[in-house]
């Protein structure tokens, strides 16, 4: 009875954080739905008598002669390519702590983990003054540079390396006549996989999403991400863009989604060889 009753709780409780995460999404696809007009005059969870999706997707593609495209490929780029740099980066970072013996390797991880603790938009002053010196302010490079730096990547990377490669393994293949960086690249990041698709993942998601950066080191509108694009059209005060912002933010959240969904299966193939070895 009392596991009978525990069961209960337990999906209950399971229930409601289902809910708590899922009512914004579907509040979001219902809002996409609506007219400006709409948003305010018909119940907020549930769709209006028109449909005007498709006439807000079309908007929101051409307004301001399709500027919305280009944020969305902008944001793609620096999530795209910032991900991928901070996941190499952290793999070979993270490795490199975890199986090779040098001075000062403890103090290094110390340091990594310490700024795992530090707020991101703390360093964007420091950053927007470093790359003003540069003159690398309002180009690309102000958003991609800090993007391939990963502390949170580095740290799983080098405890997931730690425990999942084997020194007697690096030590055959050394044996064999490979050098370290064939040992990394075509033993070491394949054992690694799980873990550095966890850090892709989060890299992606935290670049996609970043706000803050773009907005202090960039001032020419055609190199805005999603973010900071929609940030603006909901800003601007002589227009009612409730509805494009609505469902601009909509497009940019389906290839969060995709990203997920297209990973979970790599985590589900990775988590299944593992036990199989096991």
């Amino acid at each position: 009875m009392r596991a009978s009753v525990n069961k209960v709780l337990l999906r209950g409780v399971l229930l409601l954080g289902a809910v708590y995460f899922l009512l914004p999404i579907w509040w979001l696809i219902v809002s996409a739905t609506k007219s400006s007009t709409q948003l305010f005059g018909s119940p907020p969870l549930w769709f209006a008598n028109g449909f005007a999706l498709f006439d807000n997707i079309r908007d929101i593609l051409t307004t301001q002669d399709g500027l919305f495209g280009r944020w969305l490929l902008n944001t793609f780029l620096y999530a795209g390519v910032g991900a991928a740099g901070a996941t190499l980066f952290s793999a070979a970072a993270g490795y490199v702590l975890a199986k090779y013996e040098f001075r000062g390797r403890e103090a290094i991880f110390v340091a990594i983990l310490a700024s795992v603790l530090l707020p991101a938009a703390l360093l964007v002053i420091p950053l927007y003054l470093l790359f003003s010196q540069l003159g690398i302010i309002n180009t690309i490079w102000a958003v991609l540079i800090p993007s391939v730096v990963s502390p949170f990547g580095v740290f799983l990377s080098r405890i997931y390396a730690k425990d999942s490669i084997s020194d007697d393994l690096i030590a055959a293949a050394r044996v064999d006549g490979a050098g370290d960086l064939r040992i990394f690249f075509t033993i070491s990041l394949r054992i690694m996989s799980p873990a550095l698709i966890t850090v892709f993942l989060f890299s992606f998601v935290g670049i996609w999403n970043n706000f803050f950066l773009p907005m202090v080191t960039l001032t020419d509108n055609s190199l805005w991400p999603v973010t900071l694009g929609l940030y603006f059209l909901n800003s601007q005060p002589s227009q009612m863009n409730y509805n494009l912002v609505i469902t601009g933010a909509l497009l940019s959240t389906i290839p969060l989604i995709v990203a997920f969904f297209g990973l979970q299966k790599f985590w589900r193939a990775d988590l299944s060889a593992g036990a199989m070895k096991m």
